[in-house]
């Protein structure tokens, strides 16, 4: 598998984190009480829902279970790198961990908070 494969998977979970985080943002009461109140009412969240299972379906099953096992303890799973920064946990990555190379085929994980990490550009 070649680079171009790692950012298709990348923004497969991408998507998914997105529609994740909408739906998290649909379902809190706080939230969803304070929109009420300002007029704006929370509708398509079945919508949103079917999306999610349809991303679902698109990631590799091993993705799939990195992303669900990070999403367990941090709302967001895929987190970008700065000069060598983790902006999940700003952490400083070791200089081992550097971008994927072309015939890399594993997601990097940040070896602090475990989040799934992309480089900026």
């Amino acid at each position: 598998m070649n680079g171009a494969r790692i950012l298709d998977r990348l923004q497969r979970l991408s998507h998914l984190q997105d529609l994740e985080m909408m739906i998290h943002e649909a379902e809190d009461a706080k939230a969803k009480k304070a929109e009420e109140e300002m007029g704006f009412h929370m509708r398509g969240l079945e919508k949103l829902r079917a999306a999610r299972d349809k991303w679902r379906a698109q990631v590799d099953p091993r993705d799939l279970r990195l992303f669900d096992r990070i999403v367990k303890r941090h709302l967001r799973a895929i987190v970008p790198v700065e000069e060598r920064i983790c902006l999940g946990c700003y952490v400083t990555l070791p200089t081992s961990v550097s971008p994927p190379a072309g015939d890399q085929d594993r997601l990097l994980t940040c070896e602090n908070c475990g989040r799934i990490l992309y480089w900026l550009e």
